[in-house]
């Protein structure tokens, strides 16, 4: 099984620990819930469900998740670190009630806190844009003198950067999101609706062993100018542009797969905006390896929607990391002057949005390596090399 080993996350957990002392931090909270389950899945493989939970992290000693009671044995089946408690604030998140767990030992925020401070008071918070204010608040009454800081670089360097593993799981992500859209192409004809090609594909990644599927997003027709649309009980027409996008995780690591079609037969005029998004889409693949300027690339990919007079058109950067997020650092525009690393994992997001004949993008995945990229979604590179050829 392709996963990420307890040794992988001892290494990180001593990288944490060691940027901890050179940042002089006393401790670390990791916050994560259902939605936002990132950064916590990183430091102790942990995602929630309805509840929330934090990892807190010492200076030296191994971490303490604190979650929720209900669940308390699921969140000891995925943490990688024996110590789970259970802490009162974060208990289900739907409802104002305060749910009785006659059966739950709980322990003291207070105390967790006291325990991963030690002597110490600087305090780290990884998610301070994630937190709800009150639980961020309940912290800061429970540690009045500690200093909290926001840590979120120290854990988003770390993520730059992929191991093999994470290559691994990405990669394993990227081959049942590919057998799910191969399944959507099929399905997305006319006379069937939305949903049904959505949960065809949705179906088939499940069935190919995803974890999850983070969204579909779906429109057909004139609903494709709702870039990020879900599907609806709308019947597909022939002649239709299909713009759909599916993002499944496996073991934490997201792969987005996108390719732009159009079901039955496809007018001139799509043909000539889907050739300028393959067109882009293989001039950026040029510039997907180790050392090529991040800003240059877009750019490139810009320069040709230019040529063809379509810049009124591209709404947001053509790329974007992908890992434990669908999206993630490195997220350049035109004026990134940083280059890109070899173990870098990335997604295009080639996009024209609003124009007459339709709009649609393109999503594929690649791990950026000394002298080209290797493809994350090879059935999406093949069908644009073939479409651009």
């Amino acid at each position: 099984m392709i996963r990420i080993e307890k040794a992988e996350f001892r290494k990180r957990l001593e990288r944490v620990q060691g940027l901890m002392e050179e940042k002089h931090f006393d401790g670390l909270m990791v916050y994560g819930d259902e939605y936002r389950k990132e950064n916590l899945r990183y430091v102790c493989n942990f995602w929630p469900i309805f509840e929330r939970a934090m990892c807190f992290i010492p200076r030296k000693g191994d971490p303490i998740l604190a979650s929720a009671p209900e669940g308390e044995r699921y969140a000891r089946e995925m943490n990688v670190w024996p110590d789970v408690r259970n802490v009162q604030e974060f208990a289900c998140v739907s409802v104002p009630e305060e749910i009785d767990y006659p059966l739950a030992k709980f322990s003291s925020l207070k105390e967790v806190i006291r325990q991963t401070l030690g002597n110490g008071q600087r305090l780290g918070l990884v998610g301070q844009w994630d937190i709800p204010a009150p639980i961020f608040e309940r912290v800061k009454s429970v540690a009045p003198g500690a200093e909290i800081v926001d840590a979120a670089s120290l854990i988003q360097e770390m993520r730059l950067v992929k191991s093999r593993a994470e290559i691994a799981c990405l990669r394993e992500a990227g081959r049942q999101a590919c057998l799910g859209y191969a399944r959507l192409i099929e399905a997305a004809v006319p006379g069937h609706t939305e949903t049904m090609a959505a949960g065809a594909a949705e179906g088939t990644a499940r069935i190919a062993g995803a974890e999850d599927i983070n969204f579909t997003v779906f429109g057909s027709g004139p609903r494709t100018a709702t870039i990020i649309g879900r599907a609806t009980e709308r019947v597909i027409q022939d002649g239709d542009m299909i713009m759909a996008a599916m993002a499944v995780q496996y073991q934490g690591y997201v792969a987005t797969v996108e390719f732009p079609f159009v079901a039955g037969k496809a007018s001139a005029g799509q043909k000539q905006f889907l050739a300028v998004l393959f067109e882009a889409a293989n001039v950026q693949l040029g510039y997907l390896h180790h050392g090529a300027n991040a800003g240059e690339m877009v750019r490139a990919v810009r320069d040709v929607f230019r040529k063809h007079k379509l810049s009124q058109y591209d709404v947001y950067p053509p790329m974007h990391g992908i890992g434990l997020a669908e999206a993630e650092s490195p997220y350049p525009n035109e004026k990134a002057d940083y280059p890109l690393r070899s173990g870098m994992c990335v997604n295009s997001d080639i996009s024209l949005f609003g124009h007459p004949c339709g709009s649609n993008r393109i999503e594929e995945g690649f791990v950026i390596g000394p002298k080209g990229a290797e493809s994350l979604t090879p059935l999406i590179r093949e069908l644009c090399g073939k479409a651009g050829a």
